[in-house]
């Protein structure tokens, strides 16, 4: 996985919406995005751009 690999985290900001978190994410056009808004993160990588 690119999380063992070092090139994935799981990111929750405090204060900070994630919906508005994954927009700017998605905004960079870079790495994949991930949106899990029932546990409160966004899942950010390192490989080719993609959303879900």
């Amino acid at each position: 996985s690119l999380h063992m690999q070092g090139r994935a985290v799981d990111v929750r900001l405090t204060g900070v919406d994630c919906g508005k978190l994954r927009k700017a994410a998605v905004a960079l056009q870079s790495g994949g995005v991930g949106f899990y808004r029932k546990s409160d993160f966004v899942h950010l990588d390192t490989g080719d751009f993609r959303t879900w």
